[in-house]
């Protein structure tokens, strides 16, 4: 080992004439000692002959070491002083003063206090220790911060890290996000407003509130009601879809930190919106053919049998065909922004969304479900005060409302509109933020796109050999 200031005890190495373990400084070669007979002028370099040993017979009390030259003698002897503590556990934290046996000391050697050897490695000034050579810092409390060019630290995230991602992109861009959602929204629920005022009259339903109505009333009653409820359904998915697709683009451009106008999100997404449509129709038909198989065998009994066992049959079918749908739900949910960010077709967008999704199935369930419950749970402190608020003000008040009875009047049509514009607002970008912040999180876990990511953010150095993570 070298005479190193900072690692190697003060004085002569063990392979300059010491041995490893023994006390005192080195001795010459040629002392001659007790055991040791001098060596002749002409033979100096002669070994020496019988037993013996190289060190001279005083030796300095044990466990103490020779100062360097330039250090003042030590003090007088005191009172014992208290053992060392400890070394500290797993994990570093901030290390204890120079001269107690810890990192980062005041000592500019390898000792106890300035100059010492009580173990106090790598103190300022000397060689690889944390703070000196190493550059660490003393004060090292875990891994350096990931980069976070915009909304999220560039780095797998934590369920608190997306739902924060999708609020923080509505509070950085607000102007385009709330653009996008109010534009949407109010377009979709002026054209709902209208069909339901102009079109879809309480007029053609009132037969299935009569109790005296002929069996082909009712059925014109329903069939109108269903038509009327699929139309709104329709435009209600269209505005979704579009509202979606925008909201992605902006999403993945808050990630890198970079703000998007509504036309450059437009530009993006208008070539992948039809597709974008096609996947959630054929969602949608997914979910009505596994329900409907889950149903037939009971509908099948009951027409055939009846009874209360064809009921119970039918029930069962339903929760079993729900649990099915749930699951397929899942495993598709990140189809959207690989639809739309990796530009895919529908199937090929299916495809990512399962490879994505095979074995975090129930993390991806959870944490959109908890989105859903938080946007709808907003979103209805805000619709329901407007809903009531239109019941009041509409022909037969709150008490109509409640009992079925009130007709949709335009008053109630326009007021609780109103809200329905605002639930949307916040319903909208939570819901495709979070996941589009999903879909990022899942690749960043899978595929390192964080890598991608801090380059096109223009982080330098990031994910390069020896780098530092957030430099």
């Amino acid at each position: 080992m070298n005479d190193t200031p900072g690692w190697a005890s003060p004085g002569s190495a063990p392979s300059d004439g010491r041995q490893p373990g023994a006390s005192g400084p080195a001795e010459p070669a040629g002392r001659p000692g007790p055991d040791r007979p001098a060596q002749p002028a002409d033979q100096p370099d002669a070994e020496p002959t019988g037993p013996g040993t190289k060190w001279s017979k005083e030796q300095p009390p044990p466990g103490q070491w020779s100062a360097p030259a330039g250090t003042p003698p030590p003090a007088a002897p005191g009172p014992a002083t208290p053992p060392p503590p400890p070394p500290p556990g797993p994990g570093w934290g901030t290390p204890p003063p120079g001269g107690q046996g810890g990192f980062g000391g005041p000592g500019g050697g390898n000792g106890s206090g300035p100059g010492g050897t009580g173990g106090n490695w790598g103190t300022p000034g000397g060689y690889g220790g944390y703070g000196g050579y190493g550059g660490w810092g003393a004060n090292w409390g875990g891994p350096p911060p990931a980069a976070k060019p915009g909304v999220i630290p560039l780095r797998p995230l934590g369920v608190g890290e997306i739902l924060d991602g999708a609020v923080s992109t509505m509070r950085t861009y607000w102007r385009t996000v709330l653009g996008i959602s109010l534009t949407v929204a109010v377009v979709t629920e002026v054209i709902v407003v209208l069909l339901q005022g102009l079109v879809l009259d309480s007029a053609s339903t009132d037969a299935l509130n009569d109790p005296s109505a002929t069996l082909s009333e009712l059925g014109d009653a329903l069939a109108g009601a269903m038509i009327g409820s699929a139309v709104v359904f329709v435009i209600s998915l269209v505005g979704t879809v579009v509202a979606t697709a925008l909201l992605t683009t902006v999403t993945s451009r808050a990630v890198l930190g970079k703000p998007v106008t509504t036309a450059e999100a437009w530009r993006d997404a208008r070539p992948q919106v039809l597709r974008l449509f096609g996947l959630i129709v054929l969602l949608l038909l997914i979910t009505a053919a596994v329900l409907t198989v889950g149903a037939l065998p009971g509908l099948i009994v009951a027409f055939t049998a009846g009874g209360d066992a064809a009921v119970a049959l039918t029930v069962l079918g339903l929760l079993a065909a729900a649990v099915v749908t749930v699951w397929l739900m899942v495993r598709f949910s990140l189809a959207s922004p690989a639809l739309m960010l990796e530009k895919q077709s529908i199937t090929k967008a299916m495809g990512r969304s399962t490879k994505l999704v095979r074995g975090s199935w129930w993390r991806v369930f959870g944490i959109q479900l908890l989105a859903t419950i938080i946007a709808n749970v907003v979103a209805s402190i805000i619709v329901i005060p407007f809903t009531f608020l239109a019941a009041a003000l509409s022909g037969e008040g709150v008490g109509g409302f409640v009992e079925g009875t009130g007709g949709l009047g335009w008053t109630f049509l326009v007021i609780s509109g109103i809200g329905s514009v605002i639930g949307s607002m916040i319903t909208f970008p939570i819901t495709a933020g979070v996941t589009v912040l999903l879909y990022i999180d899942q690749r960043i876990r899978r595929e390192a796109l964080d890598l991608e990511l801090a380059r096109a953010a223009g982080v330098q150095g990031y994910g390069a050999p020896g780098a530092t993570p957030g430099s």
